[in-house]
């Protein structure tokens, strides 16, 4: 029998660790260089991209993962999108109060935090991720 009922779950691909530190609620923004103008429920796919090198020589990062099992590969968690703010300089004396969170970011003049709320982790769900905000079908 064909099933005419089709969802589908917005995505946000994060490389390790950040999706798991999302997942864990340790981490509540994500940075990036682009805007976006969509808010609302988002499942946070790890990617498959492994360990980059911007995160080695990080110590302070590093402990925040220490025992912790990266999900490659897989949608970890869902989310509510709740802003996208512009960081400007007084975002960033904000936010340099938070150290973790700082630690956890890219945080320039000129980028987007993506704030997160009501994170929950879910049984992982394999996936090829992609770029941008894209559409899981399930």
């Amino acid at each position: 029998m064909y099933n005419s009922y089709v969802m589908y779950m917005k995505v946000l691909s994060i490389k390790e660790p950040f999706a798991t530190l999302i997942k864990d609620g340790i981490k509540q923004i994500e940075t990036r260089s682009w805007k976006t103008n969509y808010r609302g429920k988002l499942f946070i796919h790890a990617s498959l991209t492994k360990n980059n090198k911007s995160i080695i020589g990080r110590n302070e990062l590093l402990k925040l993962i220490e025992n912790k099992e990266m999900n490659y590969g897989n949608i970890i968690c869902e989310c509510e999108l709740v802003d996208c703010i512009y960081m400007d300089e007084k975002f960033l004396n904000e936010i340099k109060n938070n150290h973790i969170e700082y630690i956890c970011g890219h945080y320039d003049i000129g980028r987007y935090a993506w704030i997160f709320t009501n994170v929950k982790p879910i049984k992982p769900i394999p996936a090829k991720g992609r770029l941008g905000i894209w559409n899981y079908e399930k």
